[in-house]
């Protein structure tokens, strides 16, 4: 007796769906496009927002920057909900195992209490930085414009929601649970001095009305300085004064923050490159934020590593922009 196996190929009835394939032809399309492109609603909906009769629901001209198709901004790392999701559990597994060999060997007993003193009043009130940032991405995401754009914003702000919670275990940590280093970290946030400035730009953007201005504000010129004075030039210096164990607890903000950045700038780019109008208002916007930004930090960055620290990150958040065709 012989058995015969024979193959058959199944030819597809059609490659993806019809919107998608309006865009990029008759093809196979990847996930991120089929999850991203042409999702939002365009027409027929039922009724304008009650408390903005003036707009559509989704509605372009909610923001001064002027798109021929919102759906130009690709995300480089192409996060759909799964990719994105998926990217995050494993960076957490890493964390996760940073802060439990972290605590399980009791490394804080090794850092000398003026380094955790710094710590607490320097780097653990950056979480509140963290919630205005959630709330700055978020509220972009529900005003924005086409779901290239607003999915990512939206990611972006569930990540600060991560971000704020593991700077809030670093004190957590250095208390014994207690929570008395948040309660202080918190005094901090609302009354130091060098943290007045840095709260009172936070709270000018939470009232920005223009979402695509709030992000810049945010994404483009405070974390740009924040990231490169804090995770960069700050860590080097715990690592010099005893405190290096730190940065195994802030390794996950210092590599997300490195992968957030190429869709900022990516953002940034591309609304620069659609008209001389766009890169004029972006430019404008910058100056002004960038301006407040250095004023507000200006303070922190002195106590943090000294009075050439802020010059350091304004030149690395120039470099980036420049990249991203402006400010030349």
């Amino acid at each position: 007796m012989t058995i015969e196996i024979k193959t058959s190929t199944l030819e597809p009835v059609r490659n993806t769906f019809a919107h998608i394939e309006r865009r990029f032809g008759d093809k196979p399309a990847t996930r991120y496009q089929e999850a991203t492109y042409d999702v939002a609603s365009e027409i027929n909906f039922h009724y304008k927002p009650l408390w903005q009769p003036e707009y559509e629901l989704n509605d372009t001209g909610r923001t001064a920057i002027v798109m021929e198709d919102w759906y130009a901004f690709k995300d480089p790392r192409q996060f759909y909900y799964g990719s994105y999701v998926q990217m995050r559990a494993k960076q957490q597994e890493v964390a996760e195992s940073n802060y439990s060999f972290f605590e399980k060997r009791n490394l804080a007993r090794l850092i000398p209490d003026e380094i955790q003193r710094k710590v607490i009043r320097l780097l653990v009130p950056l979480r509140h930085v963290e919630q205005a940032a959630n709330l700055n991405n978020v509220y972009g995401s529900s005003l924005g414009y086409g779901t290239a754009i607003t999915q990512a914003l939206l990611y972006n702000g569930m990540d600060r929601l991560g971000n704020a919670q593991y700077l809030s275990r670093i004190g957590l940590i250095l208390d014994s649970n207690s929570g008395d280093a948040l309660n202080e970290a918190k005094r901090y946030w609302m009354d130091d001095a060098i943290w007045q400035g840095v709260r009172s730009y936070c709270e000018a953007n939470i009232c920005v009305e223009d979402w695509f201005e709030s992000f810049v504000a945010q994404d483009a010129i405070l974390d740009g300085l924040i990231y490169e004075l804090v995770y960069l030039q700050f860590d080097q210096w715990l690592a010099d004064n005893g405190g290096q164990d730190f940065s195994m607890l802030t390794e996950f903000i210092q590599n997300w923050n490195k992968d957030t950045n190429r869709w900022v700038d990516a953002v940034v780019k591309i609304a620069a490159a659609e008209s001389d109008a766009n890169k004029q208002l972006l430019e404008q916007w910058i100056g002004t934020w960038k301006a407040k930004a250095l004023e507000a930090l200006a303070p922190l960055a002195e106590e943090m590593v000294g009075p050439e620290a802020l010059a350091i990150a304004e030149d690395a958040l120039v470099k980036r922009l420049n990249k991203a065709g402006l400010l030349k």
